[in-house]
């Protein structure tokens, strides 16, 4: 299937468009420009490299709509907890997590550069977008990079059918020699909530073992599923699928890792304390927790080494033998590499339920846009 076969039922709108319309709708929001331009290049960054779960689609729901129920500070405060030479933590004082995330991971690298590894904490911060943003940060500074983060209870434990933990990605970033670094960016749930809003925006139904039920069955009724995912009716499977039988107990595993690490370090929420609502039912900040990791490879064998190395082992990977009725072998990171080889050619596929959300938000601000597909 071509590429653009995809998104028949798309239009595809200019980034220039895009990001100019996310920054006025931010400003337009509260935020200051400067915290507003963060936000942006990390949406559109997700756009681009073809995960439309986290670009402009955040935009209203997870975004707009927080800062209007007042869950959300538009203006991101950051204190430094402590600052030590390998390590720091920060407080995000409920303001936007890309901001947040950003300076940690700037940190973290400054940190690496002068002692070999540095790693930043980040507590009471919202969620940051795309994780692997930030590993590229680190990728084009030379450096690997590792960060996690805790989320709204979404994933039930193996055995269990109650959303306990968030889908805490544990994503890596490691230069290579080829025109594009591995970028591991993924959940520890099969799914996550953005990708099954993606199929809700298509009205598709999930594919069986993504989420599971109260009766410890899966289902696959997306629009409902997204009700009840905050109601507790229904939770996601961990990596691996419900039960132990296929492995569920090892994304099980990873995301209590993330929990832990998002959470303890810097005497931060988790579990429960997640889930945006207090004991009355009245919605309240989602006090988020992050950790940033960035590693100098020239304190091993050397920058070079690492990335031909890397580059060998992708290589090596993707020419093995290919199952019959596949085209080819992928690496991390590459397909995200493929999506904006295409992208920048011909913008973003933007479907009919985003169209409408964005000309609600040009009415509401006044904003000076007239989109194509009007």
């Amino acid at each position: 299937m071509a590429y653009e076969d995809a998104y028949k039922e798309c239009v595809w709108v200019d980034f220039e468009v895009l990001e100019g319309f996310m920054l006025d709708s931010l400003k337009s929001a509260g935020l200051p420009e400067e915290d507003a331009k963060v936000v942006c290049e990390i949406l559109i960054t997700s756009d681009r490299r073809g995960i439309d779960s986290h670009g402009i689609g955040r935009l209203k729901p997870i975004y707009i709509d927080r800062i209007d129920a007042g869950i959300l500070n538009p203006t991101t405060k950051i204190d430094v907890i402590k600052d030590d030479k390998t390590a720091a933590v920060l407080d995000g004082n409920n303001g936007m997590g890309h901001v947040v995330a950003k300076k940690a991971m700037e940190m973290a690298i400054e940190k690496a550069k002068e002692y070999g590894m540095g790693m930043v904490a980040v507590r009471n911060s919202t969620h940051y977008g795309i994780a692997g943003y930030y590993n590229l940060m680190a990728t084009d500074a030379g450096m690997i990079g590792v960060t996690g983060t805790n989320a709204r209870p979404s994933i039930a434990p193996t055995f269990g059918v109650e959303n306990m933990l968030g889908t805490n990605p544990l994503t890596f970033g490691i230069p290579t020699d080829e025109e594009f670094p591995f970028i591991l960016d993924c959940a520890t749930s099969v799914s996550q909530r953005g990708k099954i809003e993606v199929y809700g925006r298509a009205g598709k139904e999930l594919p069986p073992g993504w989420v599971i039920g109260n009766d410890g069955k899966t289902r696959t009724d997306t629009n409902q599923i997204l009700v009840d995912l905050t109601k507790g009716k229904a939770a996601l499977a961990p990596l691996g699928g419900i039960g132990d039988s296929t492995g569920g107990y090892k994304g099980y595993g990873y995301s209590m890792v993330v929990e832990i690490l998002s959470s303890a370090l810097q005497d931060g929420s988790y579990l429960k304390d997640l889930n945006g609502f207090d004991a009355d039912g009245n919605k309240i900040p989602f006090p988020l927790g992050h950790f940033f990791i960035a590693i100098d490879p020239e304190r091993f064998m050397g920058l070079d080494t690492l990335k031909k190395i890397a580059g060998n082992i992708c290589r090596g990977v993707r020419n093995s033998q290919v199952a019959p009725g596949e085209e080819r072998i992928y690496t991390a990171g590459e397909k995200e590499h493929v999506a904006w080889e295409y992208r920048k050619e011909h913008g973003c596929p933007v479907p009919a339920s985003l169209q409408k959300v964005m000309v609600e938000l040009r009415d509401r601000y006044d904003l000076d846009y007239k989109f194509d597909f009007e």
